[in-house]
């Protein structure tokens, strides 16, 4: 019982953590691209992925060792719902991502380069797509928790 605690609060403990890092780089994405800090994009960048990692791998545990087991979430069409959300979460996210990258190593060539802004609109919608994505996952839990097919 107490393992299963114990991964439950790991799991959600890394959602939130990324959840914040995403939403940090919202907030650093309404500068404008005029105005962005390219390197603490980058670093909220870097943490989303590390955090991306620590939930998935937080939730595969789960559902090998956790009080379910796998045979509960393998047959669940809402698990696999869930996973396809957050594989389409992280494709998704690959588009800013490189454009983060192209960005700070244009500014460290040339620090009066500035993001392009049709570059930086694409970015601000993908973010936006993957936070629209995100707040389906939690419903697919729900349902996926609740064994309902």
């Amino acid at each position: 019982m107490w393992k299963d605690a114990i991964l439950a609060y790991l799991h959600f403990a890394a959602i939130f953590a990324m959840l914040w890092f995403l939403a940090k780089e919202s907030v650093l994405l309404r500068a404008g691209a005029a105005s962005l800090d390219l390197e603490r994009l980058s670093r909220a960048d870097a943490g989303y992925g590390a955090l991306a990692v620590a939930v998935l791998l937080t939730g595969a545990s789960r559902a090998v060792f956790g009080a379910k087991g796998w045979a509960f979430y393998a047959g669940n069409p809402a698990f696999h719902a869930k996973v396809g959300l957050f594989v389409l979460v992280g494709l998704v996210s690959i588009v800013p991502t490189l454009a983060f990258l192209r960005w700070r190593k244009a500014r460290r060539a040339d620090p009066h380069w500035q993001v392009p802004e049709a570059e930086w609109k694409r970015a601000c919608r993908c973010l936006l797509v993957e936070l629209h994505l995100i707040a389906l996952i939690p419903l697919a839990a729900v349902v996926m928790a609740r064994g309902l097919r």
